[in-house]
């Protein structure tokens, strides 16, 4: 019989598993459930394998609540809505007054909340806590953010720290903050993850379909990248990819790959909270978009074919270019988008922080993405400083380190869109990212224009640039009396 053990863990997929052999690698024994029995006994199977890991696998709910030590902590990792439920349901028929539940999935953070106050009517405490790293995160070091009860929190703290990723700043887990914020951060932190690989892709296109480079060489160049400013997980692993061969025919997997590109639902989460708070945050929603018309991979098929019959051709035969210059304008093209993506998610997380008076810091969640999870890259300790030199920084574009990049990159962001639209090849994540940045710079925007037809037709009124107050003009009266 198992003595009493540190902590639970409800939801054996591959995610969970890995979860759980991390926190008992990692000293703590660690109780493990699952509907489907053959995961438990799978789990514990891989815990003796992988070092006889103090793992003990029950096969029904009462007998797994009750082998953890009190007050119990039980982390689940289903999938979410319903069956995060069901899940909760079954558990909190043998819990006890003052145990806890963590929710470790890409849960809605209302329904976080929701949850939140269904468990304090019955004594019991609740975190919903984002988890990024993927399977190799979850097994080695994962970025966390857990958000709800602060004393849930206290009751795993000693855990989590241990459990996540080390950097050189300390774990890369923090106490978010109250109610769902923390599978909000989570959520933001997947719509820049799809805003940064759609950028990657768009760098891909336009080296390999108007420079021209071959798989070995984008291996190359993606990997003198990720030796420089670009560091990061999703550098190094494009570099990794374009160098694998493929095992079930000639050439290399990735041009063998599919190009539709499948999504969860935290990207469109994303973008529907930037459209409710008001927020602009176009190179998300570009790289939203572009999955979206990934998808309509039959129609693509049938549209390029009308419109070469009509002529319209990428150009890309005609080009003759520069393939060092090339690189290194794309280089700086990425890098310049990459300060976009992150600048919007940061305005999101803000935005929602003041609605909801969560308090969140902007810093703090930079240096927790540092390591362990998928946007992780070296440039997030300078977002981290950014916002230690100014907490209230109301665009990361506006920091004075980062302002400066922007300045020295921008000729060259400029060259790559041009040269792609020349070209027939989309762009729209860094095409967005730089209609992003030249709105934002600009001190008067045709927004002017705008307003004054919403007064003509909406008496909707407008306010001017020269006298206070606000004002609405009989245009229609003015411009009739003219005729």
């Amino acid at each position: 019989m198992a003595p009493p053990t540190r902590i639970g863990l409800a939801g054996l997929a591959v995610m969970g598993q890995n979860l759980a052999l991390n926190i008992a690698e990692k000293g703590f024994p660690i109780s493990v459930y699952n509907r489907t029995t053959s995961k438990v006994d799978e789990t514990v199977e891989r815990a003796k394998q992988e070092g006889n890991l103090p793992l003990y696998g029950f096969h029904d709910p009462e007998s797994f609540v009750n082998s953890i030590q009190k007050p119990r902590v039980i982390i689940m990792l289903v999938k979410a809505g319903a069956p995060v439920d069901a899940t909760i349901k079954t558990l909190s028929a043998y819990l006890e007054k003052g145990d806890c539940i963590i929710d470790g999935g890409n849960e809605w953070y209302e329904n976080t909340e929701r949850r939140e106050k269904a468990m304090e009517e019955k004594g019991l405490l609740y975190l919903g806590m984002g988890v990024s790293g993927g399977e190799e995160g979850a097994r080695n070091g994962p970025s966390m953010m857990p958000g709800g009860s602060f004393d849930a929190y206290k009751n795993i703290e000693d855990i989590l720290t241990k459990v996540a990723a080390q950097v050189v700043s300390g774990p890369c887990v923090t106490y978010i903050g109250k109610g769902g914020s923390g599978n909000f951060v989570k959520m933001i932190h997947n719509g820049i993850e799809y805003g940064d690989m759609q950028l990657i892709a768009e760098a891909y296109d336009v080296l390999k379909s108007v420079g021209k480079l071959s798989n070995e060489e984008l291996k190359e160049v993606f990997a003198e990248w990720n030796r420089g400013e670009l560091l990061s997980f999703l550098i190094e692993i494009t570099a990794d990819i374009f160098g694998i061969k493929d095992d079930k025919g000639e050439g290399y997997l990735v041009d063998k790959v599919l190009d539709k590109t499948g999504m969860k639902g935290t990207g469109k989460w994303t973008v529907q909270q930037a459209a409710e708070l008001s927020v602009a945050a176009p190179t998300i929603a570009s790289s939203l978009d572009s999955r979206f018309l990934s998808g309509l991979k039959d129609e693509r098929v049938e549209a390029a074919k009308v419109f070469k019959a009509g002529g319209v051709e990428d150009t890309l035969s005609d080009q003759v270019v520069d393939k060092k210059k090339l690189i290194d304008d794309v280089r700086q093209a990425l890098y310049a988008a990459k300060i976009c993506s992150y600048a919007q998610g940061m305005n999101l997380i803000r935005a929602k922080s003041v609605e909801k008076e969560w308090d969140l810091k902007l810093g703090e969640l930079a240096r927790i993405w540092k390591g362990g999870c998928i946007i992780r890259a070296m440039f997030l300790d300078r977002i981290k400083k950014a916002y230690d030199r100014n907490p209230n920084l109301s665009n990361l574009l506006i920091d004075p380190e980062f302002s400066t990049e922007m300045i020295e990159r921008q000729s060259a962001w400029r060259r790559v869109v041009c040269l792609a639209i020349g070209a027939g090849i989309s762009t729209p994540g860094m095409s967005s990212s730089l209609a992003y940045f030249d709105s934002y710079r600009r001190e008067r925007l045709p927004a002017n224009l705008v307003q004054a037809q919403r007064d003509y037709f909406g008496a909707h009124t407008y306010e001017r640039v020269d006298i206070p107050g606000a004002f609405h003009t009989e245009w229609f009266k003015l411009a009739k009396s003219k005729i």
